[in-house]
């Protein structure tokens, strides 16, 4: 329930700050295609947080194949944003638009995560998003008796930092995009380092299938 609860808050203050967002400054497309590009959007992360989660520990999956609760249980935010971002470039492709449209996006994304990602950390165990063990101080026992990195708050501080920074990139010239592209590859190189220290399958040269998909992303916005 209260993640839930954080998640909603999440969900309710990143899209009053997208709207605020676009009421002061504009949009680079009109109404009908911005509501083209949000429908793919979320479309595209549906489906994309689903996929990656199912890929995390292939040995699980196949064993659950048949279980359907299992199968839409799980989610990851990082193959949201991938799948997010795959179904709009086709879909403006599809429709004709060749501007870049994330930059509304950018800082909405970032204060979601950091809201989110506390409603993970009070969620405790049951959110599988806790760190491996530690003996650091600020180490958090989530009731298994174990000090663990509390990834949670790790990425929410993240975040925070992150929105704080995008708000002021974007108020200095800057390229239409580059917004975005500063918050989607900063929070996908961060999520390649914080998830070392997260319980994981490796999926090739140590690892996980969430980094690798990250790691894409990055090279991605590099190249």
């Amino acid at each position: 329930m209260i993640h839930f609860a954080f998640e909603s808050l999440a969900y309710s203050i990143g899209f009053w700050y997208y709207l605020r967002t676009r009421r002061a400054s504009g949009d680079v497309i009109n109404t009908h295609a911005r509501w083209w590009v949000v429908a793919a959007a979320i479309g595209g992360a549906a489906i994309g947080s689903r996929l990656l989660f199912l890929l995390e520990d292939p040995a699980t999956t196949r064993a659950h194949w048949s279980d359907l609760a299992f199968l839409m249980s799980g989610k990851t935010v990082v193959g949201g944003f991938t799948g997010g971002l795959i179904a709009v470039e086709l879909v403006k492709w599809r429709i004709g638009v060749r501007e870049a449209t994330g930059d509304l996006f950018a800082v909405p994304l970032a204060l979601g995560i950091a809201i989110g990602r506390i409603g993970c950390f009070l969620s405790g165990l049951d959110d599988h998003t806790y760190g491996v063990a530690t003996t650091l101080p600020w180490g958090v026992d989530f009731g298994d008796g174990i000090s663990r990195h509390p990834t949670q708050l790790y990425e929410s501080l993240f975040a925070s930092a992150l929105a704080v920074v995008l708000s002021a990139f974007a108020r200095r010239p800057h390229r239409q995009g580059d917004v975005f592209k500063l918050f989607l590859g900063s929070y996908m190189a961060f999520r390649v380092v914080v998830d070392m220290v997260k319980p994981g399958v490796p999926l090739a040269l140590g690892l996980t299938a969430i980094q690798w998909t990250a790691f894409a992303v990055v090279l991605y916005y590099v190249y």
